[in-house]
Protein backbone atom coordinates (compact mmCIF):
# COMPACT_ATOMS: atom_id res chain seq x y z
CA UNK A 1 0.00 0.00 0.00
CA UNK A 2 2.89 2.36 0.70
CA UNK A 3 4.18 2.00 -2.86
CA UNK A 4 0.69 2.43 -4.28
CA UNK A 5 0.00 5.52 -2.17
CA UNK A 6 3.41 7.02 -2.97
CA UNK A 7 2.87 6.49 -6.70
CA UNK A 8 -0.56 8.10 -6.40
CA UNK A 9 0.78 11.21 -4.67
CA UNK A 10 3.80 11.36 -6.99
CA UNK A 11 1.52 11.22 -10.04
CA UNK A 12 -0.67 14.03 -8.70
CA UNK A 13 2.24 16.42 -8.17
CA UNK A 14 4.09 15.32 -11.29
CA UNK A 15 1.06 16.26 -13.39
CA UNK A 16 0.99 19.67 -11.71
CA UNK A 17 4.67 20.15 -12.56
CA UNK A 18 4.24 19.09 -16.19
CA UNK A 19 1.46 21.64 -16.60
CA UNK A 20 3.93 24.37 -15.58
CA UNK A 21 6.72 23.93 -18.12
CA UNK A 22 7.92 27.50 -17.60
CA UNK A 23 8.59 26.83 -13.92
CA UNK A 24 10.48 23.63 -14.80
CA UNK A 25 12.90 25.55 -17.00
CA UNK A 26 13.05 28.71 -14.87
CA UNK A 27 14.45 26.74 -11.92
CA UNK A 28 17.71 26.10 -13.76
CA UNK A 29 18.18 29.78 -14.68
CA UNK A 30 20.32 30.87 -11.71
CA UNK A 31 22.89 28.03 -11.99
CA UNK A 32 22.94 28.57 -15.76
CA UNK A 33 23.77 32.26 -15.26
CA UNK A 34 26.61 31.29 -12.93
CA UNK A 35 27.81 28.88 -15.60
CA UNK A 36 27.73 31.50 -18.35
CA UNK A 37 29.10 34.51 -16.47
CA UNK A 38 31.17 33.08 -13.61
CA UNK A 39 32.66 30.00 -15.28
CA UNK A 40 34.82 31.89 -17.82
CA UNK A 41 36.39 33.89 -14.98
CA UNK A 42 37.97 30.71 -13.60
CA UNK A 43 39.55 29.54 -16.83
CA UNK A 44 43.03 30.99 -16.27
CA UNK A 45 43.10 31.00 -12.46
CA UNK A 46 45.71 28.79 -10.69
CA UNK A 47 43.22 26.58 -8.88
CA UNK A 48 45.88 24.02 -8.05
CA UNK A 49 43.63 20.96 -8.17
CA UNK A 50 44.81 19.27 -11.34
CA UNK A 51 41.34 19.51 -12.86
CA UNK A 52 39.74 22.01 -15.20
CA UNK A 53 37.73 24.96 -13.96
CA UNK A 54 34.55 23.39 -15.35
CA UNK A 55 35.17 20.21 -13.35
CA UNK A 56 35.30 22.38 -10.24
CA UNK A 57 32.40 24.69 -10.99
CA UNK A 58 29.75 22.37 -12.47
CA UNK A 59 29.55 19.97 -9.48
CA UNK A 60 29.03 22.97 -7.21
CA UNK A 61 26.31 24.34 -9.45
CA UNK A 62 24.53 20.98 -9.51
CA UNK A 63 24.38 20.88 -5.74
CA UNK A 64 23.47 24.56 -5.60
CA UNK A 65 20.47 23.67 -7.76
CA UNK A 66 19.36 21.08 -5.22
CA UNK A 67 20.22 23.26 -2.22
CA UNK A 68 18.15 26.29 -3.16
CA UNK A 69 15.40 24.52 -5.09
CA UNK A 70 14.64 21.83 -2.54
CA UNK A 71 14.98 24.13 0.46
CA UNK A 72 12.08 26.27 -0.76
CA UNK A 73 9.87 23.32 -1.73
CA UNK A 74 7.84 23.79 1.45
CA UNK A 75 6.17 26.87 0.02
CA UNK A 76 3.78 24.53 -1.81
CA UNK A 77 2.58 23.07 1.51
CA UNK A 78 1.86 26.56 2.82
CA UNK A 79 -0.18 27.32 -0.32
CA UNK A 80 -2.08 24.04 0.01
CA UNK A 81 -2.89 24.79 3.63
CA UNK A 82 -4.45 28.07 2.58
CA UNK A 83 -6.49 26.31 -0.13
CA UNK A 84 -7.70 23.55 2.18
CA UNK A 85 -5.87 20.77 0.32
CA UNK A 86 -4.05 19.60 3.45
CA UNK A 87 -7.32 19.46 5.38
CA UNK A 88 -8.87 17.21 2.72
CA UNK A 89 -5.82 14.92 2.75
CA UNK A 90 -6.12 14.47 6.51
CA UNK A 91 -9.34 12.49 6.17
CA UNK A 92 -7.97 10.08 3.54
CA UNK A 93 -6.50 6.65 4.43
CA UNK A 94 -3.31 7.43 2.49
CA UNK A 95 -0.10 6.73 4.40
CA UNK A 96 1.45 9.83 5.94
CA UNK A 97 4.86 8.61 4.76
CA UNK A 98 3.46 8.35 1.22
CA UNK A 99 2.22 11.95 1.43
CA UNK A 100 5.81 12.98 2.08
CA UNK A 101 7.57 10.57 -0.30
CA UNK A 102 5.28 11.38 -3.23
CA UNK A 103 6.11 15.06 -2.96
CA UNK A 104 9.82 14.49 -2.36
CA UNK A 105 10.26 12.07 -5.25
CA UNK A 106 8.55 14.55 -7.57
CA UNK A 107 11.05 17.19 -6.43
CA UNK A 108 13.97 14.80 -6.95
CA UNK A 109 12.83 13.98 -10.49
CA UNK A 110 12.38 17.68 -11.28
CA UNK A 111 15.81 18.76 -10.07
CA UNK A 112 17.59 15.85 -11.73
CA UNK A 113 15.91 16.92 -14.99
CA UNK A 114 17.15 20.46 -14.45
CA UNK A 115 20.61 19.09 -13.60
CA UNK A 116 20.66 17.28 -16.95
CA UNK A 117 19.94 20.56 -18.74
CA UNK A 118 22.71 22.27 -16.79
CA UNK A 119 25.27 19.56 -17.63
CA UNK A 120 24.32 19.66 -21.31
CA UNK A 121 24.96 23.41 -21.32
CA UNK A 122 28.27 22.88 -19.52
CA UNK A 123 29.35 20.26 -22.05
CA UNK A 124 28.68 22.76 -24.82
CA UNK A 125 30.90 25.29 -23.00
CA UNK A 126 33.85 22.94 -22.56
CA UNK A 127 33.16 20.58 -19.66
CA UNK A 128 34.84 17.19 -20.04
CA UNK A 129 33.90 14.53 -17.52
CA UNK A 130 33.42 10.74 -17.56
CA UNK A 131 29.87 9.47 -18.02
CA UNK A 132 30.05 7.56 -14.74
CA UNK A 133 31.06 10.74 -12.91
CA UNK A 134 28.18 12.69 -14.43
CA UNK A 135 25.69 9.98 -13.39
CA UNK A 136 27.12 9.97 -9.86
CA UNK A 137 26.57 13.72 -9.77
CA UNK A 138 22.91 13.23 -10.65
CA UNK A 139 22.59 10.67 -7.84
CA UNK A 140 23.97 13.17 -5.34
CA UNK A 141 21.54 15.83 -6.58
CA UNK A 142 18.66 13.39 -6.03
CA UNK A 143 19.80 12.49 -2.51
CA UNK A 144 20.33 16.13 -1.56
CA UNK A 145 16.88 16.99 -2.91
CA UNK A 146 15.26 14.19 -0.90
CA UNK A 147 16.96 15.44 2.26
CA UNK A 148 16.30 19.15 1.93
CA UNK A 149 12.80 18.87 0.46
CA UNK A 150 11.78 16.60 3.34
CA UNK A 151 13.03 19.09 5.91
CA UNK A 152 11.49 21.96 3.98
CA UNK A 153 8.05 20.34 4.06
CA UNK A 154 8.45 19.59 7.76
CA UNK A 155 9.36 23.22 8.47
CA UNK A 156 6.41 24.46 6.41
CA UNK A 157 4.05 22.27 8.44
CA UNK A 158 5.26 24.04 11.57
CA UNK A 159 5.47 27.70 10.57
CA UNK A 160 2.32 27.98 8.39
CA UNK A 161 3.07 31.40 6.83
CA UNK A 162 5.48 32.54 4.07
CA UNK A 163 6.65 35.40 6.29
CA UNK A 164 8.05 32.88 8.76
CA UNK A 165 9.18 30.28 6.24
CA UNK A 166 11.22 32.42 3.84
CA UNK A 167 13.60 34.07 6.34
CA UNK A 168 14.14 30.77 8.15
CA UNK A 169 15.18 29.02 4.94
CA UNK A 170 17.42 31.90 3.85
CA UNK A 171 19.16 31.85 7.23
CA UNK A 172 20.11 28.22 6.61
CA UNK A 173 20.84 28.13 2.88
CA UNK A 174 23.17 31.13 2.61
CA UNK A 175 25.74 29.89 5.18
CA UNK A 176 25.46 26.45 3.63
CA UNK A 177 26.35 27.82 0.21
CA UNK A 178 29.24 29.93 1.49
CA UNK A 179 30.82 27.24 3.69
CA UNK A 180 30.39 24.21 1.41
CA UNK A 181 32.68 25.44 -1.38
CA UNK A 182 30.08 25.40 -4.12
CA UNK A 183 31.84 28.01 -6.23
CA UNK A 184 35.49 27.24 -5.38
CA UNK A 185 37.18 24.48 -3.33
CA UNK A 186 37.47 25.33 0.34
CA UNK A 187 41.12 24.24 0.21
CA UNK A 188 41.77 27.65 -1.37
CA UNK A 189 40.30 29.39 1.69
CA UNK A 190 42.23 30.52 4.80
CA UNK A 191 42.97 27.72 7.24
CA UNK A 192 40.35 28.72 9.81
CA UNK A 193 37.63 28.89 7.15
CA UNK A 194 38.64 25.52 5.72
CA UNK A 195 38.38 23.97 9.19
CA UNK A 196 35.00 25.59 9.80
CA UNK A 197 33.67 24.26 6.49
CA UNK A 198 34.22 20.66 7.67
CA UNK A 199 31.26 21.13 10.00
CA UNK A 200 29.05 21.76 6.97
CA UNK A 201 27.78 18.40 5.61
CA UNK A 202 27.26 19.76 2.08
CA UNK A 203 31.02 20.21 1.69
CA UNK A 204 31.48 16.43 1.63
CA UNK A 205 28.93 16.09 -1.16
CA UNK A 206 30.64 18.79 -3.22
CA UNK A 207 34.08 17.20 -2.79
CA UNK A 208 32.70 13.77 -3.74
CA UNK A 209 31.06 15.01 -6.94
CA UNK A 210 34.22 16.90 -7.93
CA UNK A 211 36.22 13.69 -7.53
CA UNK A 212 33.65 11.85 -9.65
CA UNK A 213 33.93 14.48 -12.39
CA UNK A 214 37.67 13.85 -12.58
CA UNK A 215 37.22 10.07 -12.72
CA UNK A 216 38.33 9.41 -9.12
CA UNK A 217 35.81 7.06 -7.52
CA UNK A 218 37.78 5.22 -4.82
CA UNK A 219 38.72 8.22 -2.70
CA UNK A 220 38.17 9.22 0.90
CA UNK A 221 36.12 12.21 -0.24
CA UNK A 222 33.82 9.91 -2.21
CA UNK A 223 33.33 7.61 0.78
CA UNK A 224 32.54 10.50 3.11
CA UNK A 225 30.23 12.04 0.52
CA UNK A 226 28.21 8.85 0.11
CA UNK A 227 27.94 8.28 3.86
CA UNK A 228 26.87 11.87 4.54
CA UNK A 229 24.38 11.97 1.65
CA UNK A 230 22.69 8.65 2.54
CA UNK A 231 22.73 9.31 6.28
CA UNK A 232 21.37 12.84 5.89
CA UNK A 233 18.58 11.62 3.59
CA UNK A 234 17.57 8.85 6.02
CA UNK A 235 17.56 11.26 8.96
CA UNK A 236 15.62 13.93 7.08
CA UNK A 237 12.90 11.52 5.89
CA UNK A 238 12.56 10.06 9.40
CA UNK A 239 12.21 13.47 11.05
CA UNK A 240 9.83 14.78 8.40
CA UNK A 241 7.62 11.69 8.53
CA UNK A 242 7.24 12.17 12.26
CA UNK A 243 6.25 15.80 11.71
CA UNK A 244 3.68 14.78 9.09
CA UNK A 245 2.16 12.23 11.44
CA UNK A 246 1.99 14.49 14.48
CA UNK A 247 0.67 17.38 12.40
CA UNK A 248 -2.06 15.23 10.92
CA UNK A 249 -0.95 16.02 7.37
Amino acid sequence: MLLHDTALIFGRYARQTLRSKFAMLFGVLMPLLYLLFFGPLLTDLPLGSGSSSWQLLVPGLLLQLGLFGASFAGFSIIIEQGQGVVERMRVTPVSRLALLLGRVLRDAALFVFQAVLLVLAALAMGLRAPVAGILIGFAFVALLTVSLASLSYALAMRVHTPQEFGPAVNALTMPSMLLSGLMLPMTLAPGWLDVLSHFMPFRYLVDAVRDAYTGQYATTAMLYGVLVAVGFAALAVTVSTRVFRTAGA
